[in-house]
């Protein structure tokens, strides 16, 4: 994951963007095949690896062509089936997307877009209580904590909540700050506000 990003940090991502018109059906094929061979999951993370990159300079021009494509139902459907690693640079990727205020909008334009995405953070958190991955349970907080900043998704997420997140087992592998953007992400829930913790 990192190795991609070093690889591709020369290229601004005005530059990178402009290399990939034309090349969006070669990444979409090898994001989309449902292998599990080795060749295959290096082929797919060297996909999500470019992607991920542009992602990370939060360009809303990046986002705006983004969204354009078929990344987001790709990136899904990885982070259900795909191995631990393509699920964590997926998962990033989607986060980039909410984070950015049209991504955030696009998302919770319908209803069908919303519960699609929700679908598939609430089966990953339900992975997490065999062997939680901080790095993974990281971006899907992320996640969560942007989607509850719109208030159609805040609504829908109160009734789409998945309990196994409030489990001692997910807590406890969290780091602090993802513990506190944890605690950000309930107090969005429950207040619609964040409410900082009184002081001991």
């Amino acid at each position: 994951f990192f190795f991609f990003f070093f690889f591709f940090k020369q290229k601004t991502a005005y530059e990178m963007l402009r290399s990939l018109v034309g090349s969006e059906m070669c990444i979409r094929d090898s994001l989309n095949t449902i292998s599990k061979s080795k060749s295959f999951e290096y082929l797919r993370l060297t996909s999500l690896g470019v992607i991920g990159s542009l992602v990370k300079a939060d360009d809303a021009t990046v986002i705006k062509f983004l969204l354009q494509t078929e990344i987001i139902p790709l990136c899904l459907r990885i982070m259900e089936r795909g191995s631990d690693l393509s699920k964590i640079v997926a998962t990033f990727i989607l986060q980039k997307i909410i984070s950015n205020s049209e991504g955030l909008n696009y998302i919770c334009e319908t209803a069908e877009r919303f519960f699609a995405v929700s679908t598939v953070l609430n089966t990953l958190v339900k992975q997490q209580i065999k062997s939680p991955n901080s790095r993974l349970l990281k971006h899907i907080i992320r996640c969560y904590l942007k989607l509850a900043e719109n208030g159609r998704a805040n609504a829908g997420l109160k009734d789409n909540f998945p309990e196994e997140l409030r489990d001692s087992i997910i807590l406890h592998s969290l780091d602090e700050q993802t513990r506190h953007q944890y605690e950000q992400f309930i107090s969005l829930l429950t207040n619609g506000r964040y409410v900082a913790p009184s002081p001991k």
